[in-house]
């Protein structure tokens, strides 16, 4: 019993990992012992949409559910930036991103290739969504 519970926790740890980006903000050590080793999926994510983003979504464009809010309670002001650090072990290349304002309106950007952008900025005007991808 002891062993299919130390598989299971090693499997939900492992998937958690996998599939949910980290934020940081840039900091690449938990403490001065030991060094985190961050995925090449990472980007910085600048807000220029002229909205405030009170939910933001990443997750890999294979994946049919956004997962959690990786805001969690914070948002992210028009002007503002944020780094968007990944596990080690993510393997996705092509991910979707999704923003919400407060009232729940969203908008959606599809296939971004995180492993050749390092900084994405996020624009809405006139009912288009349009990124920069550096």
């Amino acid at each position: 019993m002891k062993k299919v519970i130390t598989n299971l926790l090693v499997v939900l740890v492992t998937v958690g990992f996998i599939c949910l980006p980290a934020i940081s903000t840039g900091a690449k050590t938990v403490n001065q012992n030991i060094k985190v080793n961050f995925g090449d999926q990472d980007f910085l994510l600048i807000n220029s949409t002229g909205i405030e983003i009170n939910a933001l979504y990443i997750t890999p464009h294979s994946s049919k559910d956004w997962g959690e809010d990786i805001l969690g309670a914070d948002t992210l002001l028009n002007g503002e930036d944020l780094m968007i650090n990944f596990p080690s072990k993510t393997r996705a290349k092509m991910w979707d991103l999704r923003i919400e304002d407060e009232e729940g309106a969203y908008l959606e950007w599809d296939n971004l290739n995180l492993l050749k952008i390092s900084s994405v900025e996020l624009f809405y005007s006139k009912g288009k969504t349009t990124a920069i991808l550096n």
